[in-house]
């Protein structure tokens, strides 16, 4: 990556985040973005309004990733259609996955490179990935990671326009399906419990 290609407050603020985990905290520092309008930033945008939702902020983490010379990877998290997919950036450490995330729930967050692989990764989260209103768990399938590069030509990073052709594609390439129709049916819905403690909101 040419960091030339940043401004200066740009690489001011990527230079700092040379971890995962500072990749994470200045993440969990912006605002998440509630726009009335659908939106789908680039890095440099989000950058400069300072608020994101869940696409994002895994776009910026991977971008801070990859000027630190690390791939840009993405995973998308398929949920049942009465649900919404999520999108985490991952990467690797010690030969294990990890993944940074943008949410602004209590659940669906960081996590620490301990995974052998991207479907245990995913796995993680099956737990926690569910409605409030009923408890139903809904985490069915999860893409294979998407290196940004492929979308170079289109300057994910630093386009003024948003980026809905990353989404897109993420709708579009196949998903590895984690449940059987019978583990579907046998589901038990998170305790009441849980389902207070996902209410709870961070912004």
């Amino acid at each position: 990556m040419q960091h030339a290609d940043w401004t200066r407050e740009e690489r001011r603020v990527l230079a700092r985040l040379d971890t995962p985990g500072k990749i994470q905290d200045f993440l969990n520092a912006l605002p998440q973005n509630t726009s009335h309008e659908a939106t789908c930033y680039s890095p440099r945008t989000v950058l400069r309004e300072r608020s994101a939702h869940c696409v994002e902020g895994a776009l910026l983490a991977a971008a801070a990733l990859h000027y630190h010379g690390e791939r840009a990877l993405i995973v998308d998290l398929e949920a049942t259609a009465d649900d919404e997919d999520h999108v985490i950036a991952v990467f690797r450490r010690f030969g294990r996955w990890g993944a940074i995330s943008k949410t602004n729930h209590a659940v669906l967050r960081y996590r620490e490179p301990v995974y052998y692989s991207i479907r245990e990764l995913v796995l993680s989260y099956f737990h926690e990935y569910f409605l409030n209103s009923s408890g139903k768990k809904t985490l069915r399938a999860f893409s294979k990671p998407v290196d940004l590069h492929r979308f170079d030509r289109q300057n994910w990073m630093r386009s003024e326009e948003d980026v809905w052709f990353v989404p897109e594609y993420l709708c579009d390439i196949p998903h590895t399906s984690i449940l059987t129709r019978a583990q579907i049916a046998a589901l038990r819905p998170a305790d009441l419990i849980e389902r207070k403690a996902g209410g709870i909101t961070e912004w």
